[in-house]
């Protein structure tokens, strides 16, 4: 009988010098996109998908992370005293034991930050997310993932065109058949260039995947940019499981990116009642 996808991973102990000096002393995952940290979103989408528990691979620096998702005893009593409902704070509220987190020492790679959370995850399928890559859709893009899981099993990556040029910035895929949204996956390349790329299908920050991924990263061989590469260690699992790439239907703003994180913060607050009319109007404004 094929395993419920209980557990995921979430990447979080990059220093973000790309946000230099935001995140000198914050996490670059408690960034804000309109009124909600990174991290929170993908969060969200990890319970809407039916995950029971988050597993933050986290370095120094960054207990701001597991403080968002705490009780924040003197915020609620202040808030209380003044009458103030707490209803906004519901969905930062995981609970108890619903949040684990493991140390990785060194940046040696998402390969290596994922292998960290190894114990945790056991032996269970689990999801991946990087909360820098922000999916926005109805289901969530996780969703959707274990929807297409529960149906063929095997390892799953989320995919999207990626434009030619840019091949060498993702891990690609080299694809077989296709059903729908679903390519079989017969091979993978980390940042490969434009002229070597076996396609211009992508995998952005999502993933489920088998745990038998973990015993191919114990051996921490290196790749691309001298890191232990989980795009690597994926493709030894071809052949042996069903392997699948997802398009989903969801928009993808990469956050890891100023201008990905500006654009985020505009598309994400036109969409919303409170606050979209008046970006609409500022922005025809400057138009």
């Amino acid at each position: 009988m094929m395993q419920k996808v209980r557990k995921a991973v979430f990447p979080v102990a990059g220093l973000g010098t790309r946000f230099l000096p935001a995140t000198k002393a914050m996490p670059k995952e408690m960034l804000t996109v309109v009124d909600r940290p990174l991290i929170q979103y993908a969060v969200e989408e990890a319970l809407e998908a039916g995950i029971e528990q988050m597993i933050f691979v986290t370095g120094r620096g960054k207990t701001a992370l597991e403080d968002h998702f705490d009780i924040a005893y003197e915020l609620e009593a202040v808030m209380r005293g003044r009458g103030k409902s707490l209803d906004i704070l519901d969905s930062t509220r995981i609970p108890a034991g619903g949040i684990a987190s493991v140390r990785q020492q060194e940046p040696l790679g998402l390969g290596h930050a994922v292998w960290c959370a190894r114990e945790i995850v056991g032996d269970e399928p689990f999801a991946v997310l990087l909360p820098d890559d922000l999916m926005v859709g109805t289901p969530g893009c996780l969703a959707q993932m274990v929807a297409a899981y529960d149906k063929v099993g095997g390892n799953i990556v989320c995919t999207e065109e990626v434009p030619h040029e840019r091949t060498a910035s993702y891990g690609i895929v080299t694809p077989g058949a296709r059903d729908g949204r679903l390519t079989e996956v017969k091979g993978l390349v980390e940042k490969p260039k434009p002229e070597e790329a076996p396609s211009n299908l992508g995998i952005v920050g999502r993933y489920i995947l088998q745990p038998e991924v973990m015993r191919i990263l114990e051996s921490k061989e290196t790749g691309a940019g001298g890191e232990i590469q989980l795009t690597d260690a994926m493709a030894k699992l071809i052949g042996t499981q069903p392997f699948h790439g997802l398009t989903v239907d969801a928009e993808r703003h990469d956050c890891g990116d100023k201008i990905g994180f500006v654009k985020a913060n505009v598309a994400l607050a036109l969409k919303r009642d409170d606050v979209g009319p008046a970006i609409r109007a500022y922005l025809q404004g400057l138009a």
